[in-house]
């Protein structure tokens, strides 16, 4: 069979030919493999920075769809232990979830990882959130951003507004509320928002201090802080603001919820995701292609398949 290998840290793989895999044991199943999305941890864990990197030769991907060997049954799977981009892969049998027939491996493998963050933001880091709350996500045209506006919509939110940098991205996202960011973040208008429930934040740095110092709510404001996209990693927040606002901050990410809390709900977030009408922009690209196509830096999300 054939699989993605790299062989030096931070090298693209290559895709080569291999040993057929053993038969799986009596707690394995086997998969061929149809669909494997990129996501920034597996690029992490491909340059041998992140703390699951494990060895070389490493082999790329931890989740995808694909069909079970005995049955023929479209699965989604996910693994730490070894890499997934690959033609067979051998997994544990609690790795391994059924599907729904109809559902689209494509978008479903370049889905669930966006997925996750906001899920286990509403599931493990806000805590008694109002019956149809607000929700405001910073970074709602990133491709989490874009997922959480279902996710959240799926949890019970009445609302949902979205910030961003586009215009015109924002206008194709199915929102109750749209706020431009500017080039000047300090200059966004977050005053008129008083009735936010919650916060996913996926832009964090100056834009966050400035929310804070903006939002006039009377009520609670859960805030979460989830990804950096602007670059910046520490704010300076003034003890003033904390004693002046009803706000409760937290973070999320793996370490703030464990992965076993979200293996137990996985089946029921992999059926929203799997019923999702909105189609998020994919780039597909074959297998065999992985070498010349592993840069790329575009917005569609990248997946291979075989």
């Amino acid at each position: 069979m054939y699989q993605a290998q790299i062989d030096t840290w931070g090298a693209a793989p290559k895709y080569i030919q291999v040993p057929d895999l053993p038969q799986p044991t009596a707690d394995e199943v086997q998969i061929k493999v149809s669909a494997v999305g990129i996501h920034n941890v597996v690029r992490s864990r491909a340059s041998g920075k992140h703390y699951s990197s494990g060895s070389l030769p490493h082999i790329p991907g931890i989740d995808g769809v694909g069909h079970r060997t005995t049955d023929n049954k479209l699965v989604y799977f996910w693994t730490f232990g070894t890499g997934v981009l690959r033609e067979y892969v051998n997994l544990p049998k609690t790795s391994v979830y059924e599907l729904p027939d109809e559902t689209d491996p494509v978008q479903l493998a370049s889905s669930i990882n966006p997925a996750m963050s906001s899920w286990m933001t509403f599931k493990g880091r806000t805590k008694d959130l109002p019956k149809d709350f607000t929700v405001l996500i910073l970074g709602a045209t990133s491709a989490s951003g874009r997922i959480a506006i279902s996710i959240a919509r799926s949890l019970g939110a009445k609302k949902v507004i979205g910030a961003a940098r586009s215009q015109a991205s924002l206008d194709t996202l199915p929102l109750d509320e749209k706020i431009l960011i500017p080039e000047n973040v300090s200059e966004t208008d977050f005053t008129h928002l008083d009735d936010v429930d919650g916060v996913l934040d996926y832009i964090y740095g100056p834009l966050a201090l400035h929310l804070f110092s903006s939002l006039k709510t009377p009520k609670p404001v859960q805030y979460v802080h989830i990804g950096a996209v602007s670059g910046v990693q520490e704010i300076n927040l003034p003890g003033a603001l904390l004693r002046s606002k009803d706000i409760t901050i937290r973070g999320s990410g793996p370490g703030s919820w464990q992965m076993g809390d979200f293996a137990r709900s996985l089946p029921e977030l992999l059926g929203i995701v799997s019923r999702l009408k909105e189609k998020g922009p994919v780039k597909v690209v074959r297998m065999e292609d992985v070498e010349a196509e592993w840069g790329f830096k575009g917005k569609e999300r990248l997946v291979f398949v075989p």
